[in-house]
């Protein structure tokens, strides 16, 4: 068998046309005709008060940090369990990331661990919905209501997702899409900053554009632009936005095709957790169905990973590790802490790893990979 890569990015027919039609258009710099489509398909799709189009996650969740005039002095509860710009948004405000633990069968924070984390420094907590998978929002959000916090959600990696029926995202005043050559639906590079609270749209539209009035103006409302507040180059390019539109309007095929990856990996790992202790996700529920973004297991200790991994290379399956804990990181020890310490995600990080899931990939793909797994297990345990 051919070698199965760990990702590859979809093509479904229409990227390269939209693509040719943006050149021909002749305005390639953001806010174009195919920013503005994506921008209102996604709006749409999510039932958003609005969505900006950014050049890439980490983007729309540094305008978010802005948007809640996060400071020095400020904490924003977070799990450590992330990538690095979930964190540097908030430290690059000066702001404090209190990092928290992590449930093991979703990977998601311990939605326990938020409250005795919360001090009164506390500005927001940052909810990452790990392998497209949403925590309990609702929960999440009696915490912020309580307390009067600003709920952030970093859906970077959930777009097709729901919890309790509504698109992932919405369940919070301001969410953040990736749309990376590793996600789903992608442009290569690329994000959306989600605003679920109208108060909040103004004055992004200022940030998105290095902080000047030039949306206003572009609409009449000022007879010229100038700098009004902090802010950013945040727009991606024209290019980038028309071949995400291509992507986007076949995203409900994308994500059926790896969902049902998804619980074919899972149906196929079910027989060895037994026999391998190997431990694997929790099962979707109706209330919070996966998008089949990722499909990972927990080896039985980290000592074998290095060995798993290399045993699979050989026979042409690339698979990987996740997140180093932030917690842990040199930046982490320096940015922020961990008051109650992370031991469920310093053990669950060192044991993760992640299987090939794109949508090219085939169930015979899915069931060599169960069973050329099954045997590398077999050789650790010899």
């Amino acid at each position: 068998m051919a070698e199965i890569p760990f990702n590859r990015s979809p093509l479904l027919g229409r990227e390269k046309e939209y693509v040719e039609d943006a050149i021909g258009r002749r305005r390639l710099s953001g806010d174009g005709f195919y920013t503005n489509a994506v921008s209102e398909h996604v709006k749409q799709r999510l039932g958003a008060a609005e969505v900006y189009l950014t050049h890439s996650c980490t983007a729309a969740l540094e305008m978010a940090a802005l948007l809640i005039d996060l400071g020095p002095g400020d904490e924003v509860i977070m799990p450590s369990f992330t990538f690095t710009s979930t964190a540097n948004a908030v430290a690059l405000r000066g702001a404090k990331p209190v990092f928290a633990d992590v449930s093991i069968g979703s990977m998601n924070i311990d939605l326990d661990e938020i409250e005795a984390l919360l001090t009164a420094a506390t500005k927001a907590i940052l909810v990452v919905h790990y392998a497209g998978r949403v925590p309990d929002m609702d929960r999440v959000n009696e915490f912020a209501r309580e307390r009067g916090l600003v709920v952030i959600e970093d859906a970077a990696q959930s777009y097709g997702s729901f919890y309790k029926g509504s698109p992932s995202g919405t369940h919070s005043a301001l969410s953040t899409i990736s749309f990376h050559d590793t996600k789903n639906v992608t442009a290569g590079e690329g994000g959306a900053l989600v605003i679920n609270d109208p108060r909040f749209i103004e004055r992004a539209a200022v940030l998105r554009e290095k902080g000047t009035n030039r949306q206003q103006f572009l609409q009449g409302q000022t007879d010229k632009y100038t700098w009004v507040d902090l802010g950013s180059s945040y727009l991606p390019s024209e290019l980038t936005a028309a071949f995400l539109l291509a992507q986007l309007e076949c995203s409900d095929t994308i994500t059926d095709v790896r969902r049902g990856h998804w619980k074919r990996y899972r149906e196929g790992f079910e027989s060895l957790t037994k026999r391998f202790s190997v431990s694997l996700p929790d099962q979707e529920t109706a209330d919070q169905p996966v998008n089949g973004h990722i499909f990972h297991i927990l080896l039985p200790d980290s000592g074998c990973r290095p060995a798993f991994l290399a045993e699979m290379k050989a026979r042409g399956i690339n698979c990987t590790f996740h997140y180093v804990p932030l917690h842990s990181a040199p930046a982490g020890l320096r940015f922020g802490v961990a008051p109650r310490g992370c031991p469920v995600t310093e053990d669950a990080a060192a044991r993760l790893v992640r299987l090939p899931l794109f949508y090219d990939l085939t169930p015979e793909d899915i069931d060599y990979i169960v069973s050329q797994a099954a045997s590398a297990l077999g050789n650790l345990e010899n």
